[in-house]
């Protein structure tokens, strides 16, 4: 279906299973077919409700810089939920979408029922390498734009913290390489440029503020992220944090029964 928010931005959105409401946010190139993996065990228990963020699948790429800014796409996914009449979600972010999912979460806090990050982070807390990455950001963009989809895709699949989707099937490796050639340029750019990592503001400091159920979920191969997650457990109240064997950045793919399982046990917990 397709939902237009307050902001008069135009939304995809694929909506399956009954029960809870749980709100799923992809990453950076991917859109809603990147849950397929786990849905099924999820969709049982849950209404899941997973948009294409701006500049993904068959969502709008909007014409204002602020459109895609983290508070103006937060704002979205709210006056989305509230077309849907959904009063509270259970959230789930990945990488990009975790980060998202966690400025949700601190935003608006009583729209949130629990809170799942897989291979998140709250952003870069000193200026200077903030700027910096943010630069870098930039310049990747208008290299998508220039070059185009098949060579960023070459480019971001070689990328090391990819290496451990080796492990994936051919059918599974060429149905993601698909997947992310459906994305547009100038869509991809936009969303580096609004809400790249660089772009986006530190949640360091108010992770002590988080008061829900929070699971922080990455892979053991993942060595940046575990990193991370160790010291935002440590800030996170009553945060819970999961390693995943085998698994690099992407669980729901690489390992998706064991993620679905974690994911499943934390939202029956969570659950009021």
């Amino acid at each position: 279906m397709r939902l237009r928010a307050a902001s008069g931005n135009s939304y995809a959105i694929s909506c399956q299973g009954r029960g809870q409401p749980l709100l799923l946010l992809h990453g950076f190139t991917g859109d809603h077919s990147v849950w397929q993996g786990i849905a099924p065990a999820l969709g049982a228990s849950h209404q899941l409700i997973m948009p294409d963020l701006p500049g993904h699948g068959r969502s709008d790429s909007p014409a204002s810089a602020e459109a895609w800014r983290m508070f103006s796409v937060a704002a979205d996914l709210i006056s989305l939920l509230d077309a849907l009449e959904i009063p509270q979600s259970h959230l789930l972010g990945y990488s990009m979408g975790g980060r998202l999912a966690l400025y949700l979460a601190l935003r608006y806090p009583r729209r949130c029922i629990s809170l799942t990050l897989e291979s998140a982070a709250p952003g870069i807390a000193d200026d200077k390498a903030r700027m910096a990455r943010q630069q870098s950001d930039n310049q990747l963009a208008d290299q998508i734009e220039a070059r185009g989809i098949a060579w960023f895709v070459d480019y971001w699949q070689a990328l090391p913290m990819w290496e451990s989707q080796t492990q994936l099937t051919p059918r599974a490796r060429l149905a993601q390489q698909k997947q992310r050639l459906r994305c547009h340029p100038a869509g991809l750019a936009g969303s580096l440029r609004g809400m790249g990592t660089g772009a986006q503001p530190s949640l360091w400091e108010a992770l002590p503020d988080l008061q829900l159920p929070t699971l922080l979920a990455v892979g053991a191969l993942d060595s940046k992220f575990r990193r991370i997650n160790a010291t935002m457990a440590q800030a996170i109240p009553g945060a819970r944090l999961e390693i995943i064997r085998g698994a690099g950045h992407n669980m729901h793919l690489e390992k998706p029964r064991q993620f679905a399982g974690l994911l499943a046990a934390h939202l029956s917990a969570s659950s009021p």
